[in-house]
């Protein structure tokens, strides 16, 4: 792969940079803007170090990270990029126009990072004892989507189930808005058929929301596995 000066790892302050916009690695980078592209890579990117930490400390693979000079400089931030690289990722400095080019806007973050997808299956959510699940039908809109995994995960929900077309939970949009929850909260995407099934299976109570709905939440009572069923 090119890069404008030779690959050298040894060290933080080694890393190798690159200032090109045609680097095959930005090419790529940027491409996971696209959908087709992080299905067809297995890969998305997430911006910012609290991002790469908390990717990090739930085990997600990292498989390249790009960062700024100004971040290499800082003493805080050498631990993070050592992880990384220590983790298998690629680590290049580059310029704030690289960086800019693949987030899409003015003043990007200082370190955006590529980690490798992975998804939970539906038979995999925990159904022993207490359990609270989000379940989502087409929710089409990335940003809602990021901000429902955040809720989720201060409110301490298991797992949240995406049924039928939603929209990509890989999407930059989405993992910006979750503020780094993408990574905390297993997600599983699935059919209509195949949650019912579960829901069957796992002997789980579902309550729909509904802005007509004749039961307040306050007053609604939850079975001891309970999923809320939100949509389109």
């Amino acid at each position: 792969m090119h890069s404008d000066s030779p690959p050298r790892r040894s060290h933080p302050n080694e890393f190798e940079h690159i200032t090109s916009t045609g680097n095959d690695l930005v090419k790529l980078m940027r491409s996971l803007e696209r959908k087709r592209s992080r299905k067809e890579a297995g890969l998305f990117i997430a911006e910012g170090a609290r991002h790469a930490e908390e990717a990090l400390h739930y085990g997600w693979e990292p498989v390249s990270a790009l960062t700024s000079q100004a971040m290499l400089e800082r003493e805080s931030a050498k631990p993070l990029l050592r992880r990384l690289a220590d983790q298998g990722a690629r680590v290049v400095t580059t310029n704030e126009r690289v960086l800019g080019a693949i987030a899409r806007k003015d003043n990007p973050q200082t370190l955006i990072t590529a980690f490798r997808q992975r998804s939970v299956a539906l038979d995999d959510l925990k159904v022993d004892g207490a359990r609270r699940w989000v379940a989502l039908y087409e929710v089409r809109d990335p940003g809602n989507l990021g901000t429902i995994l955040r809720t989720a995960d201060a409110t301490g929900v298991d797992g949240v189930i995406l049924i039928g077309t939603c929209c990509d939970p890989f999407s930059p949009e989405t993992v910006r808005a979750s503020m780094g929850s993408v990574f905390a909260v297993p997600f599983v995407e699935t059919s209509t058929g195949a949650f019912w099934a579960w829901v069957a299976a796992a002997d789980a109570q579902v309550t729909a929301a509904s802005m007509r709905g004749a039961v307040s939440t306050e007053s609604h009572s939850y079975s001891e596995r309970a999923v809320v069923l939100m949509g389109n």
